[in-house]
């Protein structure tokens, strides 16, 4: 195999957060030359993955001190906390120079925090959230926005190229999560709008398989319009991103907004309606289940 094919030969890369999408992630990093180190709270997915490139680590304090660079793909701000500075944390096992990316959704008050305190012990920050869900991460064509210092993205980019295929630098530490926030705003909002939409050409009768069509030409069309609403026609809601975690992105974006005094009086009704469907036992399905509290109630 060759360097082109190789990329990452001699980058040592913790993976911290075995999901959905970290799963495929660290696997590609790991196609991608570099030796992988794996930590999850299940330590059976991390065992299920192993293979030659990779090892599994007993604590994130372990994944740190045999990593150069350390990737975070997990659940929420909580988490993220925790794994870091919790009891056999990655702080304690990380070495001034090293370099931690968080690609998950992390709230942005919370994410200048951990970067200064990660700062402080000589280590960088990027934030480095992304979009496309499941699909695009075993596809490698996530959308991965970024914030950081100039030097710390340089670092992290090459990672970036393996996994992605649409890469910003939004700007200083902090601005990936801003941009992600917007990210599910638009995403979140998209989904109700299609959910109602496709509610009403059914409750009138009318084939929504036609009615997407027709509309997939015109200002109407989007990515989701595409994919989500023909999952919602079809009703198959096995999860590429989940209902909890699209109603955990909007609250973020909401405590966002009352941070800075900005109304966004939409995206409260939307993470109610979230909500609705995960009191309802709906939280593990596809975020475009949302369909399901409009018709299959």
């Amino acid at each position: 195999m060759t360097q082109s094919e190789r990329p990452l030969a001699g980058f040592h890369i913790g993976f911290a957060g075995l999901g959905l999408m970290g799963r495929p992630m660290a696997a590609h990093l790991c196609n991608a030359g570099a030796d992988v180190a794996l930590w999850n709270r299940t330590r059976a997915v991390s065992e299920a993955m192993q293979r030659p490139g990779m090892i599994v680590c007993d604590t994130p304090e372990a994944l740190a001190r045999v990593s150069d660079i350390v990737v975070l793909m997990l659940a929420d701000t909580a988490v993220v906390e925790q794994v870091l500075f919790g009891d056999a944390g990655i702080a304690a096992g990380l070495r001034a120079g090293c370099l931690v990316v968080d690609m998950g959704t992390t709230a942005v008050m919370a994410t200048r925090s951990i970067a200064e305190r990660l700062s402080d012990n000589g280590v960088d920050f990027v934030d480095a959230p992304v979009s496309g869900g499941e699909i695009g991460a075993i596809d490698a064509s996530l959308t991965i926005m970024a914030g950081g210092s100039d030097a710390a993205i340089a670092r992290a980019r090459p990672l970036f190229d393996v996994l992605g295929k649409h890469f910003t630098h939004v700007g200083g530490v902090s601005a990936g999560q801003v941009a992600k926030a917007a990210n599910q705003v638009i995403v979140g909002l998209n989904i109700g709008a299609v959910a109602e939409a496709l509610a009403l050409v059914e409750a009138a009768g009318v084939d929504p398989r036609k009615v997407r069509e027709a509309l997939l030409g015109g200002f109407a069309s989007s990515r989701i319009l595409e994919v989500h609403g023909l999952r919602m026609i079809e009703r198959r809601f096995t999860p590429g991103a989940r209902v909890t975690t699209q109603h955990k992105d909007m609250r973020q974006a909401c405590e966002l907004g009352e941070q800075l005094q900005q109304a966004l009086p939409a995206t409260a009704l939307g993470r109610e309606l979230y909500a609705q469907l995960i009191a309802r036992g709906d939280g593990d399905l596809d975020h475009s289940a949302l369909f399901r509290l409009l018709r299959d109630a």
